[in-house]
């Protein structure tokens, strides 16, 4: 609507002071009171102290008493709301299926070598950013990162070594000049695309507020086209990458390059929103950061901040459901614990078990088939998975010639034909495959494991090609799930060792992990890398509302990548989101006061 009316506009005023009650905040405690950072301590290495943190092993006796939540899942979603109501005051366990905490945050060990699975970089974590902020205030400081290399991302499109290899460059000038430069003739699409991410990634905010304000009115801008009309982010919504980055330029391999990070989201650019692709650009278009020490690091700094505020989190704890009275409330969870059940309660449930197990397996049958849930699942469809590789290597990163720069490796230009093959081809040609050497961005890797290197390897997968052994024990699924394993973990090989044909002599450790793994460790129903499909019906304003952390069952929320977007940041947005709706404040209004007024940005604006 190009001419909103009077009373057009008196929606978007009410709009906007619906948001400002929302900025009020409310009488419950404020976990953004005071800047709780501090100097950070040494690494810790020590394997035991660590164990006693992130591997605390769940038992009746290690319940506190006398709770105020209960959290399902210690993925990042968890984890951060946990911290949050922590810091209001609230006692909390988090209880993780799993035998460590941290969800897709947390490491393994194999042979000596250390594997990350599920971090791999993250965007907007410079010194003064926000979210920098938001994650030393849970971490009170204690999480360090480190800046990747000024080439964070390469795209090859083509066989590596044949191929031809784009570089994005950290930095929004970096990142605009390296791109005409490998594209001189180019310039004016360069620009176009830059401008139009900036601009509709600035919608991002947008999103939060719909999942805060009344569904009513949200249906109301949406259905009107008030939304679009003020919102750059929702009038992209519904236009697919393909067809934007299509209109900008008929080059085919600077299309790719627009598109390459797709698959940090799992879905196509044919049907991705671009609004979701400009947020994802935008993310990482100032540089990428990798934790310190690993991203076990995540947990274990959060934990403590829990564990002071008299709660637990305890793992080998594998919630069988949730508890709800005959009042239809939320009233706690019962765990399995050997052959016993044991039931924990707790005046607030919040589920970082996603969407899918929240309501389809967890919640009592007679729940699950509420309207309000029902409309809810029909709005989302399970993500793709993936089957990941992870190399163990003898030699440095200096010896090796190994780089913290990610590789995407393409083996054509046109990356809608780069989704999984039906399961009889896909160990002969696998389409995409994602390559980061963990060692080499973490600068405290050669201290803890001198002489060594490791890679992992990243490819889009089909659950339906491995769900005839799901039923199957871990790690004894028999001769055929392996033989169909390792041929796909042989043909990713033979692409890696053509981008580092050196390499090949120096590799004492493979292991691998199918959508079945990711089922098994994470809980993920079908092997989900991301949770919910990204899809653009997903990204629609109506759906954005409705997909928010309070649920129609009264007490029980919801937290992490389901509930706004994936990756480490959506998930932890989901968490400001969950932790906010529980205390019944706007936390987001509360952190920015206080980061307004901590001394770094008093002297920069000095400066």
């Amino acid at each position: 609507n190009k001419n909103p009316s009077k009373h057009d506009l008196h929606v978007v005023i009410h709009a906007c002071v619906c948001r400002e009650r929302l900025l009020r905040g409310s009488s419950s405690p404020n976990p953004f009171s005071a800047d709780c950072r501090r100097p950070p301590a040494p690494l810790v290495t020590d394997k035991d102290v660590r164990k006693k943190v992130i591997k605390q092993a769940f038992s009746a006796a290690k319940v506190p008493e006398n709770l105020d939540a209960v959290v399902i899942g210690s993925g990042i979603g968890g984890l951060a709301a946990a911290v949050l109501l922590s810091k209001a005051g609230k006692r909390v366990l988090v209880l993780e299926q799993h035998g460590k905490a941290g969800g897709c945050c947390h490491t393994f060990s194999k042979k000596g070598f250390e594997f990350d699975v599920g971090i791999h970089y993250i965007g907007q974590l410079g010194e003064r950013s926000l979210m920098r902020f938001l994650v030393d205030q849970l971490t009170e400081g204690q999480l360090q990162w480190s800046k990747m290399p000024s080439v964070f991302d390469a795209v090859v499109l083509g066989e590596p070594g044949n191929g031809k290899t784009y570089r994005l460059y950290s930095g929004n000038k970096e990142y605009v000049e390296g791109l005409k430069k490998q594209f001189p003739d180019e310039a004016v699409a360069i620009e176009k695309f830059v401008r139009l991410v900036k601009r509709v990634a600035q919608g991002t905010t947008h999103m939060v507020i719909l999942k805060m304000v009344p569904v009513p009115l949200v249906k109301f801008l949406s259905r009107t086209g008030l939304l679009a009309w003020f919102s750059p982010f929702f009038k992209m919504t519904s236009r697919s990458l393909t067809d934007v980055v299509n209109e900008l330029t008929t080059n085919e391999e600077l299309r790719a390059v627009f598109s390459y990070i797709f698959p940090t989201y799992g879905v196509l650019p044919a049907s991705t929103s671009f609004s979701l692709h400009a947020i994802l650009v935008d993310h990482y278009m100032e540089g990428a950061w990798y934790p310190r020490g690993g991203p076990s690091e995540i947990a274990f700094h959060t934990i403590p901040v829990i564990k002071q505020a008299g709660g637990a989190v305890l793992t080998k704890a594998a919630v069988q459901s949730i508890l709800v009275n005959a009042d239809g409330k939320a009233c706690g969870v019962s765990v399995q614990k050997g052959q016993d059940l044991v039931n924990i309660f707790a005046p607030i449930v919040i589920s970082d078990a996603g969407i899918f197990n929240t309501y389809e397996r967890l919640l009592p049958a007679e729940i699950r088939t509420l309207p309000d849930i029902q409309a809810q699942l029909h709005m989302v469809d399970h993500g793709i998975s993936g089957l990941s590789v992870f190399i163990g290597l003898n030699g440095s990163k200096e010896e090796l010639g190994l780089e913290g720069t990610n590789y995407f490796i393409y083996s054509h230009q046109n990356l809608d034909e780069a989704m999984p093959l039906p399961q009889e081809e896909a160990a002969e040609n696998i389409p995409i495959l994602f390559v980061t050497s963990p060692s080499s961005k973490d600068p405290t890797w050669q201290e803890r494991y001198p002489g060594k290197s490791t890679l992992c390897i990243l490819a889009l997968a089909q659950y339906e090609w491995f769900e005839e052994w799901k039923e199957e024990t871990v790690q004894k699924r028999g001769a055929e799930y392996e033989s169909l394993k390792n041929a796909m973990v042989e043909s990713i090989l033979k692409t890696v060792l053509k981008l580092y044909p050196h390499l090949e002599d120096k590799i004492e450790c493979i292991s691998s992990g199918s959508p079945l793994t990711n089922q098994h460790y994470i809980a993920s129903p079908k092997g989900e890398l991301y949770g919910a499909a990204h899809s653009i019906s997903r990204l629609q304003a109506e759906a954005t509302a409705i997909l928010r952390s309070q649920t129609c069952v009264p007490n029980l929320y919801l937290t992490g990548q389901d509930i706004c977007l994936c990756g480490f940041m959506g998930a932890l947005q989901g968490a400001v989101l969950c932790a906010s709706a529980v205390l019944q404040r706007n936390l987001y209004s509360d952190m920015l006061r206080l980061w307004r007024n901590s001394p770094a940005n008093n002297s920069k604006k000095k400066d």
